[in-house]
């Protein structure tokens, strides 16, 4: 991933990593056949960028009310990427290994997010 400094949602492990799940994604719907370059791939990319998105349009918001909407659409988004995950699997369109790759660090970003959400709502 390219340096870009570490400035306001950017310093976010949770965005670091949802980012980082994003280019994968990217990177692995690329093998998806052209047919579904209007349904299936169209879909997963965009549940997928919604994550780091939303961190990212929350943090900057400012207030905790609006960070935590933004990071429960985020949480939504994560599950919409989840079964897009599992339905390009089983379609065949996605390798064991892409989708465990895929997988495990959308778990990831999942933990994180949800600790942030109870961090957030702590502090509130």
């Amino acid at each position: 991933m390219k340096d870009r400094g570490d400035k306001g949602f950017r310093k976010l492990n949770v965005w670091k990593r949802a980012h980082e799940l994003t280019l994968l994604v990217y990177k692995h719907s690329e093998s998806i056949p052209k047919r579904e370059m209007f349904g299936l791939t169209s879909q997963i990319r965009r549940a997928s960028a919604s994550v780091p998105a939303n961190i990212a349009e929350g943090y900057a918001l400012g207030s905790s009310a609006q960070f935590l909407r933004h990071l429960r659409i985020a949480q939504g988004s994560l599950a919409e990427e989840e079964y897009f995950l599992i339905l390009a699997f089983d379609l065949d369109y996605l390798s064991q290994d892409e989708y465990d790759e895929a997988e495990s660090l959308r778990a990831e970003v999942g933990f994180l997010l949800s600790r942030l959400i109870k961090s957030v709502e702590n502090k509130k």
